[in-house]
């Protein structure tokens, strides 16, 4: 920004106005999202390489335009979106709900960083590890086989996908007919399904904090309070039982929803003692648990669930393909007790009538023929060599873990505030995940969530951590 560029009307643009420019890019595309901290007006120049005064005129053309407003003593900070909503009253005597952190930063982040942007802080594999061949040859079989896929499917889904999944989850100590297995359409929506059969408006519902943003706004939206319950400060990998039985008998919430093993963000996995100890708890409170296995195919085979020990007496599992397989491939799946099963095949065909049977005969056939299990074995192998190079460079660059290193993602802390540092990572060309997207309300946060797989450019952790001692002076 050291040179005027040509305005579309033939004029040269100030710096002040392309900066203003800049801005507005972002916050339209949801970059900087609503609430979002601007750059103080001393860190902004320093930033940018441009005087403060040229950052209070960009700030105030931002402000003539309604995108930012300032507060007086904290700064500048992005305006919530015209016409947005007010959010609804709650009744007196139930605590305030907290509004997420939104969401759709996280979900457009993703699609941005496929428009060449490198991106630690992505959710998903690098495009290089997956076997495209793989689900080519499946679909080619699928398509000849038209008769499977002229009709309307099973309401339950493919029956080829239900066979092996029932096969899959024996193998991990889960028992589960095909009748207790219903498809949907990934894992989100596996988890729409159970709150929409589970659960009315006002409900209250605990979640793991930190945990996946999008889960939070999934579950206000659909109108449920929010309980946020500790995660990732035990030893153990669990929750803080103490505080969450103090919230079931102040709240009564219905459901507990959680990641049991490789929790998002911090990679922590419950051991059995502390399985053993939310179980009990649930069933002394009649509370239902909701188990998101997101993850199941980057864990390792011994790996604690909750649904192994209980049966899928009070639990509900649910997982996808699309972390292991490609990320369009929305093909995911509920395995619950039989009479919950009907329920949410009713909830299923309300919702959208079924799911995509050609999507998953294919993924059927790759577990069926055991392709995907040596597509994952490969993908781990893969992994485990990315993490290992990934811990020693933050390390080396005077970074700590939170948590133990595992899984796909790391939970690192940098010693300042991650969010203002997306932004000076943002213009030098690195995509972050910001530890105020892992919260049910805004907070400053010195963690950030790094995936091992795209974090392996020590240029990323030099950037790092020049970001983070100009921050400090």
């Amino acid at each position: 920004m050291t040179t005027a560029q040509p305005t579309p009307t033939g004029a040269a643009a100030t710096l002040s106005e392309q900066l203003a420019a800049q801005l507005a890019q972002r916050i339209t595309q949801r970059q900087l999202p609503p609430g979002a901290r601007l750059a103080s007006v001393r860190e902004c120049p320093r930033q940018q390489r441009v005087s403060p005064s040229t950052v209070v005129a960009a700030y105030d053309l931002l402000q003539a335009r309604g995108l930012v407003q300032a507060r007086p003593q904290r700064g500048y900070f992005v305006r919530e979106a015209a016409g947005a909503p007010a959010p609804r009253t709650a009744a007196p005597a139930a605590p305030p709900r907290p509004a997420p952190v939104d969401a759709t930063a996280l979900i457009r982040s993703m699609f941005q960083a496929q428009g060449g942007l490198r991106a630690p802080g992505m959710g998903t594999l690098p495009e290089a590890w997956l076997d495209a061949p793989m689900l080519q040859r499946a679909l080619r079989r699928v398509c000849g086989e038209p008769e499977a896929w002229l009709r309307y499917g099973e309401p339950a889904g493919d029956i080829t996908l239900r066979e092996a999944l029932s096969q899959r989850l024996q193998a991990l100590g889960i028992t589960a007919g095909t009748g207790q297995i219903v498809t949907t359409s990934g894992a989100t929506h596996a988890l729409d399904l159970v709150s929409r059969t589970l659960l009315q408006p006002g409900d209250a519902v605990l979640v793991d904090e930190p945990g996946w943003a999008v889960e939070y706004a999934r579950l206000t939206h659909l109108g449920m309070r929010l309980l946020p319950v500790p995660r990732g400060h035990s030893p153990d990998g669990g929750p803080d039982l103490a505080v969450m039985e103090a919230l079931i008998r102040e709240h009564r919430p219905r459901l507990y929803v959680t990641v049991s093993v490789l929790h998002n963000p911090t990679g922590a996995s419950l051991t059995p003692a502390a399985a053993h100890q939310l179980l009990r708890l649930a069933e002394a409170h009649g509370l239902t648990l909701v188990e998101d296995d997101t993850y199941a195919w980057l864990a390792p085979a011994h790996a604690t669930r909750l649904a192994q020990l209980d049966g899928l007496q009070r639990t509900v599992y649910i997982s996808g393909f699309s972390k292991i397989l490609v990320p369009q491939w929305r093909v995911g799946f509920v395995a619950a007790a039989p009479a919950l099963a009907e329920r949410l095949i009713d909830t299923k065909l309300l919702a959208s009538l079924g799911t995509p049977g050609p999507l998953e005969r294919a993924v059927g056939l790759c577990l069926a023929q055991g392709s995907l299990r040596r597509h994952a074995e490969r993908v781990g192998a893969l992994l485990d060599a990315a993490r290992t190079r990934t811990v020693k460079l933050a390390r080396e660059h005077g970074f700590s873990f939170a948590a133990p290193p595992a899984g796909l993602f790391g939970w690192v802390d940098v010693g300042h505030d991650t969010e203002a540092l997306a932004q000076t990572l943002l213009d030098a060309g690195w995509l972050t995940a910001p530890g105020a997207l892992f919260h049910t309300t805004r907070r400053r946060s010195t963690l950030m969530r790094v995936n091992f797989a795209t974090a392996q450019d020590a240029r990323f952790w030099r950037q790092l951590r020049a970001a983070v001692r100009a921050a400090a002076r």
